[in-house]
């Protein structure tokens, strides 16, 4: 079973290319009486326009922009994810402090090909989750999950649109991705320093093509304590993803990961999984369907616990435009005993489109 994609690209030449994504969402929240917010429905479109410029067959420039029409329900929802994770109007102003806007990533990668594998070097503005904790069917806000908790690890967010330099190295069954970054600002102010790991192995077997990962990241000391008194402590995280398919239509994803509570953190430890089914199998090739539940043990902030369900539907109209029908049932407990807990239903769609 292979995941979908929206974004495609069209050959201006020969080593030219361009292409991205479109996609607007409508969403309506229908919270419970204590969940500190009102019922409401939003929109947001998210527009992320690409060029590429490969000079040669192992050389590639590639930039990157983003426009947010928009914020959806991130300025009215009570929970600590986002129901709709693109990056959307205020996500990309001013990013990470840099008085940058717009601009995600620029890089320049060159790719040195063996016999028995490939070893790629990319330097420039990256975001680490191209290259840390990778999921075949929980990863694409786009084209599978909408909720913020299936398309990357939450323990810890990773740093996205910085100043960075990536390692891809490929040898038979075996991957490994490093990654390290400087980062404008934290949630504290702070300019720090990333860096992170992912070793992946890949399998064959009767069942089909499975994958398990695992990403061990961390910064320096930038961030601040518990008490918010001190801003001296790393964050510390390491997170599996298992990826397996069963036959040509099915395969099932799950993430476990876990984070050092010595800085402020929402979440200490992650727990997601889900199936997906690809349309082939009731003779729609092009859709895809998928179900996941998600389990967040709360760290030291306000958050006891965050239990996410969701469930989607996504046809394809044709190979560059699909509407996809998205249900989401979202739970915060409070880790403040005077505080509501915040509890509710997301219902929505979203329209992605390809170019």
């Amino acid at each position: 079973m292979v995941a979908s994609s929206v974004a495609q690209a069209y050959d201006v030449t020969d080593s030219l290319s361009i292409g991205g994504v479109v996609a607007a969402t409508g969403q309506c929240q229908s919270l419970s009486d204590d969940a500190g917010e009102d019922d409401d429905c939003k929109g947001a479109m998210a527009i992320q326009p690409e060029i590429s410029l490969r000079p040669g067959e192992n050389d590639e420039f590639f930039m990157k922009l983003g426009y947010g029409v928009g914020n959806g329900l991130n300025n009215s929802s009570p929970f600590a994810f986002s129901t709709f994770a693109a990056d959307l109007e205020d996500d990309v102003k001013d990013i990470n402090g840099r008085d940058r806007d717009y601009l995600l990533t620029a890089w320049y990668k060159h790719t040195l090909t063996f016999d028995d594998g490939s070893l790629g070097l990319t330097f420039g503005i990256v975001d680490s989750a191209d290259y840390l904790d990778q999921s075949t069917y929980a990863n694409d806000e786009f084209t599978q999950f909408l909720n913020q908790a299936f398309v990357n690890s939450r323990s810890n967010e990773f740093p996205a649109y910085d100043a960075g330099a990536a390692l891809q190295w490929e040898r038979g069954n075996w991957s490994v991705n490093v990654v390290g970054m400087s980062v404008g600002k934290n949630e504290d102010d702070n300019e720090f320093l990333y860096a992170g790991t992912q070793i992946g192995y890949r399998t064959n077997s009767s069942w089909g093509e499975g994958t398990i990962r695992l990403t061990i990241a961390g910064t320096n000391d930038r961030f601040g304590n518990p008490n918010g008194t001190d801003d001296d402590e790393r964050r510390l995280e390491a997170v599996i993803t298992l990826d397996q398919a069963f036959g040509d239509y099915w395969g099932a994803f799950a993430r476990v990961g876990i984070q050092s509570d010595d800085p402020a953190i929402v979440y200490e430890s992650i727990i997601t999984a889900g199936l997906a089914a690809q349309g082939g199998l009731w003779g729609r090739p092009s859709d895809n369907v998928g179900i996941a539940l998600g389990y967040l043990d709360g760290g030291n902030q306000q958050v006891d616990r965050t239990r996410v369900f969701e469930t989607y539907y996504r046809l394809a109209i044709n190979d560059r435009l699909a509407l996809t029908g998205d249900i989401q049932w979202l739970r915060d407990d409070s880790a403040i005993s005077s505080a509501e807990d915040a509890a509710g239903w997301v219902f929505g769609l979203r329209l992605a489109a390809g170019f």
